[in-house]
């Protein structure tokens, strides 16, 4: 579970001779095991902010708290170990290993945690049979349709078992009865493993399955909407 605390966060970006402010003293409280949604127009800065949480970039100005860690102030090391064992990532182009098969993809983070063998096979079996994927733990991406994918992408993002998974536009591109089907396994999983998962969306689909939506606009969180979710 993870809580996530931003404060005044400034984010800016050179364009040309000029300097553009894609986040501009953005506030943002996260409670630990929530699904919340960022919503808000294309180049509103959802993707910056995700940047943010994920430590993949850091503010220019501002903080960023994790369970209470402030990420500006760690080092490089500190930030990859941050994100190895704590961040998951679910991309809206699923970012699958094109030559590895869908049980290989699942392993990799844990490999790269030097988890042995025999637990990375447990793990990695049970992990692609709780997503519905046991009957294609040998194809690769290419083999998979949209929604299997999406299906590897998140099992590979809890595998390690992190206590907080950002997901970049998870449903863009899928059809609405897979979409539906991707986010009622959030949903589930957000259930039994206490998951903290952010959303940065377009997807109106989405919305039941929200506890919390923030609307970014302009660089700021301009509205919080309390929603609740029913699962279905």
């Amino acid at each position: 579970m993870s809580r996530i605390s931003v404060r005044g966060a400034v984010k800016r970006y050179r364009l040309g001779k000029t300097f553009v402010d894609a986040l501009k003293g953005l506030d943002l409280e996260i409670d630990a095991s929530e699904i919340v949604g960022i919503v808000g127009p294309s180049g509103s800065g959802k993707s910056t902010l995700l940047n943010l949480l994920g430590c993949i970039d850091s503010a220019d100005e501002g903080t960023v708290e994790i369970d209470g860690l402030d990420v500006g102030r760690l080092g490089d090391a500190e930030l990859t170990e941050l994100r190895r064992t704590r961040i998951g990532f679910i991309f809206q182009s699923f970012n699958l290993i094109p030559v590895l098969t869908a049980y290989e993809n699942v392993e990799l983070p844990l490999a790269a945690l030097g988890t042995p063998a025999a637990e990375r096979k447990a793990r990695v079996s049970a992990m692609l049979e709780r997503v519905g994927l046991s009957e294609f733990v040998r194809h690769r991406p290419d083999e998979l349709s949209g929604g299997q994918r999406q299906r590897v992408a998140i099992a590979r993002a809890l595998i390690a078992r992190p206590s907080l998974v950002l997901a970049d536009e998870p449903t863009a591109n899928l059809d609405g009865e897979t979409g539906k089907s991707i986010m009622e396994l959030v949903h589930a999983m957000n259930g039994e493993l206490k998951t903290t998962f952010v959303l940065a969306t377009h997807d109106p689909r989405i919305l039941p399955y929200l506890d919390r939506r923030f609307h970014l606009e302009d660089g700021r969180i301009t509205r919080v909407e309390l929603i609740g979710r029913n699962g279905s």
